[in-house]
């Protein structure tokens, strides 16, 4: 099996404020090349754009596709179990939305702290275990954002798992709130197979700072500066899929063109992306990955990531006097929350992957757009 993984969490779209305007022809053009290329891994969850990723899979994917051309991997919303019988209505949803029959990969979605307690309460390993045995489920295993101390327990309390999803890239490898190597080392003594998410955290390491570029481009300048990201991820013992959210046909070829005959990063270009890490991590005022987990639990609707993005470019700004950024802001703002509408009541914070002070950075956006409010 070739190590890329097409994620379906940032398909590409008409109308960036819909997420489920999808540009039907380019998607098709993507998977139809992305198939004939010999990959065949592509993960979808349930409430990826805006829950519709799963019946645009069904669409582009498994309608114009022999079932066996491919492998399907789905997640069960772990944050959207309230009682037992949920998980049975979500997963029948999610066979009729995909019409797939059954998913070669099944995840317990985003485990953390508060998801593993409710897992553990509604015995969601084990209605896994019993849809596998029916052969609805091929492997099962599970999404994680938290230490490496819950992994270990987790992995401790089901032996069964067969594999974990892990965020891991150059940048968050030796980062203390996420714990990429530490998470990655428990799954490695647990003897799992890894699936490799957030490889190039979301599009962050695919525009670096100029410093960045220069120095990959001094060591290869005939590969992207995605590919070192995607290909650092690769190169790790026991990752046997790197998943890529691409967005448009210009980053699928990229992908395809250095992990079509994939080839390990050496000890020389492993230190560069740690130097590279260094750069970035000097550089970047707020680590989000746009995984808008926390938009879905925002109540005054604050578009949270669109607005770090913008917060992160001003940040760069060499001329402060005027810039495209306040412009942007102004726009989003005439139909979604500002940034001082925050009430603080931290469910974003909750729900972030990330394990970010998402209300701290809301006061410094407010604080940089919305100065007459602060």
């Amino acid at each position: 099996m070739k190590k890329l993984g097409f994620g379906c969490m940032r398909l590409p779209i008409l109308n960036p404020d819909d997420q489920t305007s999808f540009d039907k022809t380019q998607i098709c053009q993507m998977v139809d090349t992305f198939l004939q290329r010999g990959f065949t891994y592509f993960d979808t969850a349930y409430m990826y754009h805006n829950f519709q990723s799963e019946a645009a899979v069904k669409e582009v994917l498994v309608e114009r596709h022999p079932r066996d051309a491919f492998l399907l991997a789905d997640k069960l919303p772990i944050m959207f179990l309230k009682e037992a019988d949920d998980m049975e209505r979500i997963f029948q949803e999610q066979l009729t939305k995909t019409g797939a029959g059954y998913f070669d990969y099944y995840l317990l979605h985003c485990l953390n702290q508060e998801n593993y307690a409710i897992a553990q309460r509604l015995d969601s390993f084990a209605f896994l275990a019993q849809k596998q045995a029916e052969g609805q489920i091929r492997k099962l295993g599970f999404s994680f954002h938290d230490n490496a101390a819950l992994l270990d327990q987790i992995l401790t309390e089901h032996p069964e798992t067969e594999f974990v999803q892990l965020q891991i890239n150059y940048l968050d490898w030796d980062n203390e709130a996420i714990q990429s190597r530490k998470c990655y080392e428990v799954a490695r003594k647990h003897g799992k197979e890894i699936i490799v998410m957030e490889p190039v955290k979301g599009g962050s390491l695919a525009q670096v700072p100029e410093s960045v570029q220069q120095l990959f481009a001094a060591h290869a300048p005939e590969m992207s500066v995605s590919s070192w990201a995607i290909r650092y991820a690769a190169s790790l013992p026991g990752v046997f899929m790197v998943l890529s959210g691409m967005s448009n046909m210009e980053q699928l070829l990229d992908n395809l063109g250095y992990m079509e005959h994939f080839q390990p990063l050496s000890e020389e270009e492993i230190v560069v992306c740690m130097q590279a890490a260094s750069l970035i991590n000097a550089s970047i005022a707020i680590p989000c990955t746009a995984c808008r987990y926390c938009v879905t639990e925002c109540p005054k609707h604050i578009p949270i990531p669109d607005f770090f993005q913008l917060y992160n470019a001003e940040q760069q700004e060499v001329e402060k006097d005027f810039t495209v950024q306040q412009t942007y802001y102004d726009n989003l703002i005439q139909n979604a929350g500002k940034a001082s509408d925050c009430i603080a009541c931290r469910r974003c914070e909750r729900h972030c992957p990330q394990n970010l002070p998402i209300v701290e950075y809301l006061k410094q956006v407010a604080k940089t757009f919305e100065p007459q409010n602060t």
